[in-house]
Formats: structure tokens, C-alpha cells, sequence
């Protein structure tokens, strides 16, 4: 059982892209559990046909400390994916980043799990910004790191940071980086800044997915574009993702940039200076 989180920038793709992904290995017989770690819970909208009804915390809420079953927050969506929000708290009340702490818990007292899936997906919100959110790398839960990234200058600060804590992480556990995943914006020498700064954070970049409009499309209909455009190049480039991320032995410890170094490598590459 491969156990993954995929961080990044709020806004870059991030859940889109993970849920494209679990889909695209779904297809090639993998079974797959999806945690969705944001408290708008929408990391597994796709999957799942549209926004789930009830999380974790909502269910919490409702039970009184009543007995919950594992079917009552785990769901079955496109190709078997099994999927599950962890929710959040009253807008404006509490730690959001508790919620994923009581789900993952949840899911292990009631045996997810043993399920044995192929892959664990765990999309967390944005950058590591609290205990709460970096709880899939803290301890130890997931083992590999992806982070989705643009070629602009805030999602490689984002990229940065969330490097900063996989090696903070990685010197008391087993957490590495599996490598970058760049969500095209089409900027200017993207492809090439974002295989610069990984190569400077002692990464690599994994896969350049291109921008299509088939991917807005497809979320306007509440599907993954697997589902609903399978033969498409932007499905086929979703599966090429999938493969490389199947076949990923190389992961490292990463070496973040201070800001100034960061500053420095998006000069260099700034066409309008």
C-alpha cells in the first residue's frame, strides 16, 4: 500500500489533478482510497459524482458520540475509487486542520485500511500552514510527497515552503519527495523554471501536465475527464501521469531555497526584465 499526499498552492489544480490521477490508475486495475483533507470538502467531487452530503466532522457532529459505521463517511465513486471528506469545523469556530487529524483516526479505529488498497491518496489543502495539515507527513502516515505546481513565481513559493517541511519531516521518518507535478498556466518557459527550481530543491519534475479545456468541461459535468472524455489527449495525458507515478522509485530529500535564492531563480527567467 503506497500512501501519498499531494500539496500545492490553494487554486493551482491540486484536487482536480489528484482526482484525474486516482481515476487514471483506478483504470489500470489499481484499487484506490481517496481522503480528502479540506475543509470545503470538494477533494473528491469528481470522483464521487458531485460535493458529498456529509464528512466526517459533520457526521461526528450528528452522532452525539453515537456509534458510526465505516459506509457512513467511506463512498464508492467512478471505478471502485473509494473516497472520503474529512470536513472541517464551523466557519470561523475551531482548527480545520483538526478535522483531518479525528478522520484519518476515524478511518483507522474502523478499519479502512484493511482494506489494503494500492494507493492511498491523502489532497490536503493548500501549503503546510499548521500541525493539522501536515499531519499525513508528520507522522508518518504518508510516505511519499507530490507537490502540483505552476511556473509562477506563488506557486513555486508554495513549493518551496511545503519542501521546507518534507525535509523537516523526513530526518524523524520515512517521508521523501516523489517529485513536482506542473499544472500548465502556459507562462513563459514554464517547463524549464520548474525543472530548474526542482532540480535546486534536489527534486524532479515527475510531469508537465498541458492546460486543456476538457478538464473545465469535464468538471462543469461533476466528472473526471477519464469518465467523461476517456479518449481524449487529456485523458491520455492524465494516464501518462498515472504511469509515472507507478513507476516512481526515485525520491530524495529536499533541499528548499531561501527566499533570496528563490527571488534570484525567477529573475533569471523573467522575459520582461
Amino acid at each position: 500500500m503506497r500512501q501519498i499526499a499531494i500539496y500545492g498552492k490553494g487554486g493551482i489544480g491540486k484536487s482536480t489533478t489528484t482526482q484525474n490521477l486516482s481515476a487514471a490508475l483506478a483504470k489500470m486495475g489499481k484499487k484506490i482510497m481517496l481522503v480528502g483533507c479540506d475543509p470545503k470538502s470538494d477533494s473528491t467531487r469528481l470522483i464521487l459524482g458531485g460535493v458529498p452530503g456529509t464528512t466526517v466532522m459533520d457526521l461526528l457532529r450528528r452522532s452525539g458520540g453515537g456509534e458510526i459505521a465505516l459506509e457512513d463517511i467511506l463512498r464508492t465513486g467512478f471505478l471502485g475509487v473509494r473516497a472520503v471528506e474529512s470536513g472541517g469545523p464551523e466557519p470561523g469556530i475551531g482548527c480545520a486542520g483538526r478535522g483531518i487529524i479525528t478522520a484519518i483516526g476515524l478511518l483507522e479505529e474502523l478499519g479502512a485500511f484493511d482494506e489494503n488498497p494500492d494507493y492511498v491518496f491523502y489532497d490536503v489543502l493548500g501549503d503546510v500552514v499548521c500541525g493539522g495539515f501536515a499531519m499525513p507527513i508528520r507522522e508518518g502516515r504518508a510516505q511519499e510527497v507530490y507537490i502540483v505546481c505552476s511556473g509562477e513565481m506563488m506557486a513555486l513559493y508554495a513549493a518551496n515552503n511545503i519542501c521546507r517541511s518534507v525535509e523537516r519531516f523526513a530526518a524523524t521518518g520515512k517521508t521523501r519527495l516523489g517529485g513536482l507535478i506542473c499544472n500548465s498556466r502556459m507562462v513563459d518557459g514554464e517547463r524549464q523554471l520548474v525543472e530548474e527550481f526542482a532540480a535546486a530543491v534536489n527534486t524532479k519534475l515527475l510531469y508537465f501536465l498541458p492546460r486543456d479545456n476538457d478538464v473545465q468541461r469535464a468538471e462543469l459535468r461533476r466528472q473526471t475527464v477519464l469518465e467523461y472524455l476517456p479518449d481524449s489527449a487529456q485523458a491520455a495525458e492524465y494516464m501518462a501521469l498515472a504511469r509515472a507515478v507507478d513507476e516512481n522509485n526515485a525520491f530524495s530529500v529536499p533541499t528548499p531555497l531561501t527566499n533570496e535564492e528563490l527571488e534570484t531563480l525567477f529573475e533569471n527567467h523573467n522575459p520582461l526584465l
